[in-house]
């Protein structure tokens, strides 16, 4: 395990490879063994195919990232566009401003639980376990979005899922690059098509963005923070962003 500076040192728990753990998903679907003669219940499985990431290879090459495709049951993906929150301003929503449903809020519980954490943990080489995580949705891209850098330097880790059906588009997809002066010095790319999924470890040189790119464009973020100081940082930041958003849209349609 690579040790994190700072406050992080002295907090993180020991990470454990050998520690047996389930999503809170599973948990929650696990039937409990009763009288003589009958069965546990099977647990419902999950949207994730997390054996996707654990069988992608680490590259270290500008930085530790990791690219998994199909991280999504392919039984999955029907419920999952059908239940995507209906976001109508653009930029990342905590989950805490909108209601999620059905299986997006099913697929957001996985994304909390703590194999995710323990998968990215083995793969990056960096302990996640016990950190504060950020999860934020975007559905709209505006043309000044994407541009690049590094992620701020509160972020120990970032893990991005796309769900977007059907991408087409030539712009819009996630480059990992060398340094911030051009989208074209990458050694990567990551389509937003459904199921594919990005995870790297953040520093003062992950640098990635995507091409200008306007319209729909569904994905979910998730940031391991540093302490949870920063976590609600954070959560107020993207409160007053989300609220000046939508205050400049009545403004526009006034």
């Amino acid at each position: 395990m690579v040790p994190l500076p700072g406050r992080f040192a002295a907090v993180a728990p020991p990470f454990r490879k050998d520690k047996a753990m389930i999503s809170s998903v599973e948990a929650s679907n696990i039937g409990k063994a009763g009288a003589a003669g009958e069965t546990t219940a099977p647990a419902i499985q999950g949207a994730l195919e997390l054996g996707r990431l654990r069988a992608a290879p680490l590259h270290s090459d500008p930085y530790p990232f990791v690219i998994a495709h199909g991280a999504l049951r392919p039984a999955a993906l029907p419920a999952l566009r059908r239940d995507f929150p209906m976001l109508r301003q653009t930029g990342f929503h905590p989950t805490d401003s909108f209601t999620p449903e059905g299986a997006f809020a099913a697929l957001l519980r996985e994304l909390e639980g703590p194999e995710i954490a323990t998968v990215l943990s083995e793969k990056l080489g960096v302990d996640l376990a016990g950190l504060p995580r950020l999860i934020t949705v975007r559905r709209l891209s505006a043309a000044h979005e994407g541009r690049i850098h590094t992620d701020s330097a509160s972020k120990v880790a970032t893990l991005l899922l796309y769900l977007h059906e059907g991408w087409s588009a030539p712009n819009g997809r996630l480059r990992i690059l060398r340094g911030p002066g051009s989208f074209e010095d990458y050694v990567a790319e990551v389509s937003p098509q459904e199921g594919n999924m990005l995870a790297f470890l953040r520093s003062d040189h992950s640098w990635h963005g995507h091409t200008p790119f306007v319209g729909e464009r569904r994905v979910v973020q998730v940031a391991w923070l540093r302490d949870a100081s920063e976590l609600e940082r954070k959560r107020r930041r993207h409160g007053l962003s989300h609220f000046l958003r939508r205050l400049m849209g009545r403004e526009q349609r006034a």
